[in-house]
């Protein structure tokens, strides 16, 4: 038998094959791969909607004003005892802590002008810079349009009995002559004195003068253009919606915009029972 002389190396790399060959056939490994990364769903706090029953709503609750009881003057003037009435109803409207607590309005509170006894009664929104400054509603540029509504309808501002439904003006941060919206809350707070007024003014007519005045007062929501041209009830007392005389101050109302409002006023002195004169009539239509 013929011998091989192996050196120590070739020796040593027949050892490795045996070592592989008694060891069996390699097992393959699965690849290692990077783990995958945790998927979070962000959430914006602000785009979940807060749980209805658990968030409280404010409430506004009326509160019942009482008609003052005023003992008739010695001359037995009833008209002295109303406006002694409406005068109580001011005192007690310019402490109003339902009113004063909202912390939105300005302190100098205007309530009412004209004849307590009136057939007519015109509610507007709330004062303005110039009716803050005479404590006096409507007595600026809508004002004056107001008195020339009044004039064209054969009455005076003194014949008639002019209120807002707030009794103070909005405030504002940083406000001169710039006026607001009063708020629903405003309105509610201030809402339960004009509802005495009307009690003791009995009023055959009431007019809200506006959109906000309509909201206010009626419970309406819309636009004027909606609620005119109808009658709604107040406290039992037939109520007409037309535009603020303000409207009228617009660039663009024009001769159609006038005859709507004095077609309202047409409505209203044909309730009250007052002569309309073929020219009344014919105010702001068209020329034949």
């Amino acid at each position: 038998m013929a011998h091989v002389h192996l050196d120590e190396e070739a020796k040593e790399l027949l050892r490795e094959l045996h070592r592989k060959a008694k060891a069996g056939p390699p097992v393959k490994k699965a690849p290692v791969t990077a783990p995958m990364p945790a998927v979070v769903e962000a959430v914006s706090v602000s785009t979940i909607a807060p749980d209805p029953v658990s968030v409280a709503k404010p409430v506004v609750v009326e509160e019942v004003i009482a008609i003052p009881a005023i003992t008739e003057s010695g001359d037995g003037s009833s008209r002295s005892a109303a406006a002694a009435q409406i005068a109580a109803l001011a005192a007690r409207a310019e402490k109003s802590t339902a009113a004063r607590g909202l912390g939105t309005l300005r302190e100098t509170m205007v309530f009412s002008v004209g004849n307590p006894e009136a057939e007519l009664m015109l509610v507007g929104e709330a004062p303005g810079y110039h009716e803050e400054r005479e404590r006096e509603p409507f007595v600026g540029p809508a004002g004056q349009k107001l008195n020339e509504i009044l004039k064209a309808m054969g009455l005076s501002r003194e014949a008639i009995y002019i209120s807002n439904i707030v009794k103070f003006r909005p405030a504002m941060p940083g406000q001169t002559t710039n006026n607001r919206k009063p708020t629903p809350e405003e309105m509610a707070a201030c809402l339960p004195f004009v509802r005495a007024e009307v009690g003791v003014v009995r009023p055959k007519c009431i007019v809200a003068l506006g959109a906000t005045a309509a909201e206010g007062l009626l419970g309406l929501t819309g636009t004027v253009a909606a609620m005119r041209g109808k009658w709604h009830e107040f406290e039992g007392i037939p109520a007409r919606v037309t535009y603020h005389p303000a409207y009228l101050l617009h660039g663009t109302a024009g001769q159609g915009d006038k005859r709507k409002i004095w077609e309202d006023m047409l409505a209203v002195m044909a309730q009250l029972g007052l002569p309309i004169s073929d020219k009344q009539r014919g105010y702001f239509l068209p020329k034949a």
